[in-house]
């Protein structure tokens, strides 16, 4: 099971980019599939994840409006679209995946309901720096 990321880069203020996870070793048919982010001396943080079998999706509050999720599984690709991208996006952006039995691994933190790390594959990670 392996994930590669790409579509990072370099991107002026209100631009866009769409990141892409190829998958390989399993179904994007049955795995729940998620996007995080980790900034520069910031914890890793969930944006966004799409359950495997019915495709619901679920964003971060911070990145709602902002942020699409979707995923090809023909092409087993997924990928995040993300819009007037601004300099707090800039950050090393991870695709991960889990399997059916632990899906998208939301948890309720604080009274509010935050993607889980723990998830068993991920991808190396793709830079997007957001500047002028």
């Amino acid at each position: 099971v392996q994930l590669q990321a790409s579509g990072g880069g370099l991107v002026q203020p209100g631009g866009s980019l769409r990141l892409s996870c190829k998958v390989s070793g399993f179904s994007l048919d049955s795995y729940a599939i998620g996007w995080f982010r980790q900034a520069p001396g910031k914890e890793r943080e969930g944006l966004s994840c799409m359950h495997g079998s019915d495709g619901r999706t679920w964003y971060a509050d911070s990145v709602e409006g902002r942020v699409t999720i979707s995923k090809d599984n023909a092409k087993n690709v997924f990928y995040l679209q993300v819009d007037d991208l601004q300099r707090d996006d800039t950050a090393l952006y991870h695709c991960a995946a889990n399997p059916p039995t632990k899906g998208c691994g939301l948890q309720v933190v604080d009274g509010s309901l935050e993607l889980s790390s723990e998830y068993e594959t991920w991808g190396q990670g793709t830079q997007v720096t957001v500047s002028s």
